[in-house]
């Protein structure tokens, strides 16, 4: 785009110059013709040749016969040509030839009509003369041809060189004084040209700073590229603020609900603890016993909570380091769906492990891939009934595939493009699962820290299939 807009600059600025310059030649040419330094030139089918050229070189078909001068057919066919005549005087100026001459035409010529004869249009013959010469016989010879033809004119200069340099700074300073006002002209409406779209720009960018992205600017004129990125800009910035006000919304009602399930467990905690310390309330040994397991079962759920939000911020930032070690993936998925399996509450579960070779092996870190395994399929569980179908599978192909399938009531389409998104819970998350909100999001993070993919597809009424490529 930089070469561009300096392209069209340069284009602009190379074009006023060349103006300038075709200006300053037709000064000139006009100034030179006026001034009749131009010679008219004689056309003679595709040649050019000037009258006076062709005057001087007119003696070559100029011979002596007899005593007399005679011109060659080839010479006469030239003066045809050109409707031309031609009249050869002797010394003194008397006519010793003439060929195609003028009735009006003097026989003899003294000095000073001869030449007035050159610089002046006889009245009576009407032609525009040139002189020339030639030595026959050992005896100068002058000749004159004349022009018929109304387009070749001869206009006589004389000067003073002291005017003609006084004319010269003249003319410098009035040809200045008119490329300075040019140049002005030219300069006024390209500037115009420019900086009409520059406040334009400068008002579009004013709207950005204040938040009004509805910008749509015709890309045209120098600044074509430069419109068409405000355009752009302007969309990705409505884009920014439509997504900051949907996560700023989600936030407020992930705190909510964050707050809502902390507090709940901290009121079992402080009432319990209450009562423990109360000496009104005589407690026995199993009772004790009893409301310590409570409380300590409202403790570790506050404590993931913490870890969740601690651990979604060093992902976020990038700020988690890896201790990866080489690990049978296989084994490990293994282990995942036999622990949760040996959990009293999800022991009736039914969770079938698949895999096509015993040993995959792979450089990863075992305590985050774990907790992302969970993760996943924990939220299988949680929002599925007991009759739930979850399959876990792996398989070695150009990567490594692992795949969590269920049967359960799927995920509505308009909730899969947030479903990964930090604090968001969907619509179909019941009462039973309390939790901060992020699993999804963490589990997705640490995948993709594993420079793996995670994708999902699902269907209302017919399940649900993440697959995790690795």
């Amino acid at each position: 785009m930089k070469w561009k807009l300096t392209g069209r600059f340069l284009f602009s600025v190379v074009l006023i110059v060349i103006l300038v310059i075709i200006i300053n030649i037709v000064t000139f040419l006009t100034l030179y013709i006026v001034q009749g330094a131009f010679h008219i030139p004689v056309f003679k089918g595709e040649k050019v040749e000037s009258a006076e050229s062709f005057t001087r070189d007119f003696q070559k078909y100029i011979t002596f016969s007899n005593n007399k001068p005679i011109i060659s057919d080839k010479g006469k066919r030239e003066l045809i040509d050109r409707k031309a005549w031609i009249q050869i005087l002797d010394e003194n100026g008397k006519e010793l030839y003439g060929y195609r001459l003028p009735k009006a035409i003097k026989k003899k010529y003294t000095p000073l009509e001869i030449v007035n004869t050159y610089k002046y249009v006889e009245a009576d013959i009407y032609a525009t003369v040139y002189f020339s010469g030639k030595e026959l016989n050992h005896h100068n010879t002058s000749y004159l041809i004349g022009f018929e033809s109304p387009n070749i004119k001869k206009i006589t200069w004389s000067y003073d060189s002291r005017d003609l340099m006084n004319n010269i700074k003249i003319g410098s300073i009035l040809l200045l004084l008119i490329d300075g006002l040019i140049a002005l002209l030219i300069g006024y409406f390209f500037s115009k040209r420019l900086t009409k779209p520059l406040y334009t720009l400068i008002n579009g960018i004013q709207r950005l700073a204040n938040k009004d992205y509805n910008l749509n600017y015709e890309p045209e004129g120098v600044y074509k590229d430069v419109f068409y990125n405000v355009n752009n800009l302007s969309y990705q910035l409505k884009a920014i603020d439509k997504e900051r006000i949907k996560l700023d919304k989600m936030k407020e009602e992930w705190i909510g609900n964050i707050s809502h399930d902390i507090k709940t467990p901290l009121a079992s905690i402080q009432g319990y603890a209450e009562m423990m310390k109360d000496k009104g309330y005589d407690f026995s040994i199993e009772e004790m016993r009893e409301y310590a397991e409570i409380i300590e079962r409202k403790s570790h759920y506050l404590k993931d909570v913490v870890e969740d939000l601690n651990l979604s911020i060093r992902l976020k930032n990038e700020k988690l380091s890896l201790n990866k070690t080489k690990t049978n993936l296989v084994a490990l998925l293994r282990s995942i769906v036999i622990d949760i399996l040996n959990d009293a509450k999800y022991s009736t579960r039914h969770i079938d492990f698949q895999y096509t070779e015993e040993k995959i092996e792979m450089e990863v870190d075992e305590l985050l891939i774990r907790r992302a395994i969970n993760n996943l399929i924990y939220n299988a569980i949680v929002h599925n009934d007991e009759n739930i179908q979850i399959i876990v599978s792996i398989e070695k192909k150009e990567r490594v595939q692992i795949i969590i399938k269920d049967n359960g009531i799927g995920i509505k389409s308009k909730e899969l493009d947030y479903i990964f998104d930090r604090y968001y819970r969907g619509t179909n998350t019941g009462e039973s699962h309390k939790g901060s909100g992020l699993g999804m999001a963490i589990a997705n993070d640490i995948i993709r820290t594993h420079n793996g993919v995670i994708t999902i597809d699902s269907m209302v009424d017919c399940g649900t299939s993440i697959e995790i490529q690795l």
